[in-house]
């Protein structure tokens, strides 16, 4: 089966869910209980970690969610380009361009002295 088609409880069967302390700024609730999530996808070692929420639970449902994401990112394929050529209209306007502006820059130079 492929990840991108599993549940959320077959995703994390094939995870190492870690705990850890939410350190977070004032510390009132954050440092006493383990809040925080790491999930390391085993078959891919893209690792996750989530701690800004004050539930364990809230924590391991974005984990997974934003796992879920990194794997259909890593899954993502773009189509092949197609090599096009510009067309004849483009061509004799860069090339007018390139003219144009070559005569303004002509036109600083110092006149000769001859």
């Amino acid at each position: 089966m492929r990840p991108l088609d599993a549940t959320d409880d077959e995703l994390l069967a094939a995870c190492r869910v870690d705990t850890l302390r939410a350190g977070t700024k004032g510390g009132q609730r954050a440092n006493k209980v383990e809040t925080g999530v790491r999930l390391t996808h085993g078959p891919s070692g893209i690792v996750v970690v989530r701690r800004s929420e004050r539930s364990q639970l809230r924590n391991r449902e974005a984990a997974v969610a934003e796992l879920r994401r990194r794997l259909e990112a890593a899954a993502h394929v773009d189509p092949p380009r197609t090599a096009t050529r510009p067309t004849r209209a483009s061509r004799v306007r860069r090339v007018d361009a390139k003219k144009r502006r070559a005569s303004v820059k002509a036109n600083r130079r110092r006149p000769d002295d001859d």
